[in-house]
């Protein structure tokens, strides 16, 4: 199977590899086939269409046959090209890291607007981010707010290692720093936002993910105990403790959730601001909790 795209044209072997995906009922057989054409010849949609006559080498051929098994064996097409976008910026993944997804956005778009409404006054924001994983939440709000600083922590080593990278990458690490501590148990002094996308899946519905993500992400970032609430009875209150007087929790919800993590947000102190935002899908996916003024 090796030899499968060799002599090809790139645009020959995006078609043949578009039809193998379709019968193979991966649905976005066209995209994914485009990405990782792109991703071996190094070139973007526009490169794509003016190399369309050229052949492949024979590397080419090998390498985009690889990457060809390892999509028809479920493996989603960011961990087989080691990026995704999130919120416009190029990050990288890891083992260790979930695939940032369209839906927690919604965290970022409800983190914003809770700022906007009380926002810190002649110093820099401070933020931390719960559970970073790739950083994006944190990096995202880096991005759009110039003047804050901010902190990640995750349990996991490698995982605030491509943090750090990504940080650097998009040229923010002067801004951000990442701790290794469950959730919050490692930081200190006040902060005006606090966010994360917690594992919120209950440990019986794992078996039932589809195979992209059951097989591929992390299980410590995806299973929330036997409700799902795991995660949240442990960073809610943590969270409460360290906010700044009218600081802002935002956090990302599994469906049907928001009810219970609002719950869980008023017995720690902090006042629900609701609704909850929902994602694109209907979806009610972020939360959020301010701290009442002293």
């Amino acid at each position: 199977m090796t030899e499968a795209f060799a002599g090809q044209t790139v645009d020959a072997a995006r078609r043949a590899l578009t039809a193998r995906f379709k019968s193979s009922a991966i649905d976005s057989a066209e995209l994914d086939a485009r990405i990782l054409v792109g991703a071996v010849l190094g070139l973007d949609l526009t490169g794509l269409i003016s190399a369309a006559g050229r052949q492949l080498s024979a590397d080419e051929s090998i390498r985009l046959e690889e990457f060809a098994r390892r999509r028809l064996g479920g493996e989603p097409v960011a961990r087989i090209v080691g990026t995704r976008e999130f919120w416009g910026l190029p990050l990288t993944l890891s083992a260790a890291t979930l695939v940032p997804r369209p839906d927690t956005e919604t965290v970022v778009e409800l983190a914003l607007e809770m700022l906007r409404a009380f926002p810190a006054q002649g110093r820099p924001l401070r933020i931390a981010d719960l559970g970073t994983g790739s950083g994006a939440i944190l990096l995202a709000l880096l991005s759009e707010l110039p003047r804050a600083v901010g902190i990640g922590t995750d349990i996991s080593e490698k995982a605030l290692q491509t943090a750090h990278s990504n940080a650097v990458d998009l040229g923010l690490a002067d801004r951000a720093t990442f701790i290794a501590c469950d959730y919050a148990a490692g930081l200190s002094g006040a902060f005006d936002l606090m966010v994360s996308n917690p594992p919120y899946i209950r440990s019986a519905d794992i078996a039932g993910l589809a195979a992209e993500v059951r097989n591929f992400d992390p299980l410590a970032a995806l299973d929330g105990g036997r409700d799902g609430l795991d995660a949240y009875r442990a960073l809610i209150p943590q969270a409460a403790r360290l906010l700044a007087p009218q600081g802002a929790l935002v956090v990302e919800v599994g469906e049907g959730q928001h009810d219970d993590v609002g719950e869980l947000m008023t017995a720690a102190g902090l006042a629900p601001e609701g609704p909850a935002r929902a994602d694109l899908a209907g979806i009610r996916r972020a939360v959020a909790g301010r701290k009442k003024p002293s």
